[in-house]
């Protein structure tokens, strides 16, 4: 089986002393390519580096809604300068809203996500957006800004079926995490909904480990639980799973053809 994991965050602190190791066990999982995402300038020139050390991760740039509010034009023009250094960025991300944190000014959010929406656009990258407690303002936000198709991905899915149909019509694939594996997780049909040549595999790797490593740090390694679950859910092969996401991740993010 092949796999892409199309989110995590090597640059945090959580793999500084084992990061070559979460690597290796990645490879040793079929992992194949994994995709770095930064938060902000400091985390997306680290990812970037990160990507430019191994053959197998790429990177993402962009600013977090967390990190909107200290913002400045001058880290909107670095992260612009990153998009354009070469095919090691795949991505502008991670970007969205975010209204779970209420220390986050939410007024804060809305034009630092308007000028990564824009930069994509200009640099002809997909987007990866993260949203927390904030799918319905998201989907009123694009329609505000007439934005009515859109390149990327709706990273580790918060909505409904209507929110699902809403950002496939866009055009946008749609991912999970580990939390599809957890007990309490209220959302199978929403999973099940999404066509399989729309969905993406991710950890949010150190977040969201899979059953059985739930309350451990999530790797990579762990994203084969996520596909078998996926598979489960959608009554079809692992095989299948593996490859159609694969092949997926390939063409939004103008990943290397060999990964196939």
């Amino acid at each position: 089986m092949m796999y892409i994991d199309t989110h995590t965050h090597l640059h945090f602190e959580h793999f500084e002393a084992d990061r070559a190791a979460v690597l290796d066990r990645a490879r040793a999982a079929g992992v194949r390519a994994i995709i770095t995402l930064g938060t902000g300038v400091p985390s997306s020139q680290r990812s970037l580096a990160i990507a430019r050390q191994h053959a197998e991760v790429f990177a993402a740039v962009g600013i977090h809604p967390s990190e909107a509010h200290q913002a400045t034009e001058k880290d909107w023009n670095a992260i612009k300068e990153m998009a354009s250094s070469g095919e090691k960025v795949v991505a502008i991300g991670e970007i969205g809203l975010d209204f779970y944190w209420k220390d986050v000014p939410a007024e804060a959010q809305y034009p630092v996500f308007r000028t990564m929406l824009k930069l994509a656009a200009e640099r002809n990258l997909p987007v990866v957006i993260h949203s927390r407690s904030a799918i319905r303002e998201i989907e009123w936000f694009l329609q505000e800004e007439g934005i009515y198709q859109l390149r990327g991905v709706m990273h580790c899915f918060e909505g409904d079926i209507t929110d699902a149909r809403f950002f496939l019509d866009l055009g946008m694939h749609i991912s999970f995490t580990g939390n599809i594996t957890y007990k309490n997780f209220r959302r199978l049909e929403v999973v099940r909904f999404v066509p399989l040549d729309r969905l993406l595999l991710e950890t949010d790797s150190p977040f969201l480990p899979p059953v059985p490593h739930r309350g451990k740090r999530n790797e990579p390694a762990f994203l084969p639980l996520i596909a078998e679950k996926i598979a489960e859910i959608h009554k079809i092969p692992l095989e299948q799973v593996s490859r159609k996401t694969t092949e997926n991740a390939v063409q939004l993010f103008q990943l290397p053809q060999t990964l196939i």
